[in-house]
């Protein structure tokens, strides 16, 4: 995901942007936030490249928000537009320009959250990961790519699709904590979880995998592990996860 920030406000324009690259990182989404100065340098950029979403100060020196969603449009359709302004009185040419959002200043991180939150159906669909310590190294791992992981002597092995390995030393409590959320990973027992989107079958006693193996489940969360399964099959007849 691209996103822009233009605003002639140096202070504005530098926390806005620290903002979203926290929220990006909060939410474990790749991402990118460019900062503009004004609305001409923007429009350059997005012919070369195009954002999937830019915030667009109103009142701007020389090319202002309203005049560089014009120009945008005229080339790109499809990206989503906020504009922020100190005054909420250019609904009419925000609706012809087809923005999405308002934020009036001055305007708190709480409102970015629910900006967010709104246009995520409209975004296009983004990779999430984690990020754990292999070694000395920090390895970011695709939540898609995890088959399943266990807990084994302090650490972490998690079994990748493709058959490739990743163990980081920690518990298997901060593990989870990394996946919370995440309806596709169901906890088998006691230090083994399994990424549902990986399982062909459940058998009352283990999860078989799509490219083969399984992966045992404790007697005692054999109705859960069926539940969960059955859920996660509805889900995804509804839309792939990322």
């Amino acid at each position: 995901m691209r996103i822009a920030v233009v605003d002639d406000n140096a202070a504005d324009r530098a926390w806005l942007a620290e903002q979203m690259e926290a929220l990006l990182s909060r939410r474990r989404m790749e991402g990118s936030v460019v900062s503009f100065s004004g609305g001409e340098r923007f429009l350059a950029q997005a012919r070369r490249e195009r954002f999937d979403l830019a915030f667009l100060d109103i009142y701007m020196e020389g090319t202002d928000g309203l005049k560089a969603a014009r120009l945008l449009r005229e080339f790109d359709r499809e990206c989503l537009l906020v504009f922020s302004t100190s005054s909420p009185d250019h609904a009419l040419e925000g609706y012809r320009v087809r923005a999405s959002q308002y934020l009036v200043k001055p305007y708190r991180a709480a409102e970015l959250e629910e900006i967010f939150d709104h246009l995520g159906r409209l975004l296009p669909a983004q990779e999430k990961y984690i990020e754990l310590r292999a070694g000395r190294q920090a390895v970011r791992v695709r939540l898609r790519d995890i088959l399943w992981a266990e807990h084994f002597r302090h650490r972490i092995c998690i079994h990748l699709d493709g058959g490739g390995e990743v163990a980081s030393r920690m518990t298997f409590g901060a593990f989870a904590a990394l996946l919370s959320g995440e309806d596709r990973f169901f906890i088998c027992g006691r230090g083994i979880l399994v990424n549902l989107d990986h399982a062909a079958d459940f058998d009352g006693r283990a999860f078989r995998l799509e490219g083969g193996g399984s992966v045992p489940v404790t007697r005692d969360l054999s109705g859960a592990a069926r539940t969960a399964f059955g859920d996660r099959l509805f889900q995804m007849e509804r839309g792939p996860c990322t």
